[in-house]
């Protein structure tokens, strides 16, 4: 994951929405938030919520696609933030994810 913030969130291949990139851009470590996104298995969908403290914005490179052609990358958006017990942890975003500074 790169330790920088990112100069553009952006997808590979679908369109975030632009308020949703305006407010990660307006992000500062420390600030709360609270991240809501769809879980999907097969045909079953369910919400996942949780509240936690913002660290940054990085990009994750995925799996197989970054041992191809090095200009074929595919890489997405990840909040990092710490959960109210302590637990670092970070989302990858996507065009349903749902970010609310609290």
């Amino acid at each position: 994951m790169s330790t920088a913030e990112p100069a553009k969130i952006v997808l590979p291949t679908r369109r975030l929405d632009p308020a949703l990139v305006d407010l990660l851009r307006s992000l500062k470590p420390g600030d709360k938030l609270r991240v809501e996104q769809t879980v999907r298995v097969g045909k079953r969908e369910w919400p996942a919520v949780t509240d936690g403290v913002f660290r940054g914005i990085a990009y994750l490179e995925t799996g197989v696609t970054t041992d191809r052609v090095k200009d074929d990358d595919l890489v997405v958006p990840v909040v990092r933030f710490t959960k109210p017990n302590g637990e670092l942890s970070s989302i990858s975003i996507d065009e349903r994810t749902k970010v609310t500074k609290l």
